[in-house]
């Protein structure tokens, strides 16, 4: 099993100076990918959040980060990728299920209805929601179509999707999250400017187009 290096320390669940202006420092508060990553569009700049639901620093970003999306500016694009890493035979290991749980929910339209809510059940009620078992017993509760879902999580589709994030975790040479990335280009490092330095890197993307 792959051993994980998580981003620890207080400063992480602060999140403060959200707009405030930051001084980028290559090493110090971001990192360049060269070449820059593909990205799903090319006439926006993308944004890329890899999140895991297990993760109590993605958790505490969660609200913060609903805000900053609010004021997005319009050339920019923002997704959401459920990071996974890969098991000793190379496939989707360590957190596939949870992966594969918001590509089904995202699938039948409850994506982003219900992402808060299965963040807060996991970290705050400590819901089952590892399993495929937990899972429907607690959307079940939500009205969700439990054999729709189930037929979904394991369909050939989800399963592209979970493999299709474990390969851009490794592109992106994740080693724990919450991670932001822009443009293909750059990585935001995770601290309490996080949503700040990501500002800065849009403006930076910005000029790197315009070359």
């Amino acid at each position: 099993m792959r051993k994980i290096t998580w981003i620890v320390g207080a400063a992480i669940i602060a999140f403060a100076n959200l707009a405030g202006a930051v001084d980028l420092k290559e090493g110090g508060n971001y990192v360049t990918y060269n070449p820059p990553r593909a990205t799903d569009v090319r006439d926006r700049i993308e944004v890329t959040e890899f999140f895991w639901y297990g993760c109590s620093h993605c958790f505490h970003l969660e609200p913060e980060l609903q805000k900053w999306l609010k004021r997005l500016p319009k050339d920019v694009v923002f997704r959401r990728v459920p990071a996974v890493f890969p098991g000793r035979d190379g496939t989707p290991g360590q957190w596939a299920s949870g992966s594969a749980l918001y590509f089904a929910l995202d699938a039948m339209g409850y994506g982003e209805k219900l992402h808060g809510d299965i963040f807060k059940a996991i970290q705050v009620e400590r819901a089952d929601l590892l399993s495929e078992k937990g899972m429907v017993n607690w959307l079940g509760k939500k009205g969700v179509d439990t054999k729709a879902f189930s037929a979904t999580y394991q369909s050939f589709a989800v399963r592209s999707k979970v493999l299709r994030a474990m390969q851009l975790s490794q592109a992106y040479g994740l080693d724990g999250v919450p991670a932001l990335t822009v443009d293909g280009r750059y990585r935001a490092i995770a601290g309490e400017d996080m949503l700040a330095v990501t500002d800065a890197l849009i403006d930076k993307a910005r000029k790197d187009r315009g070359k």
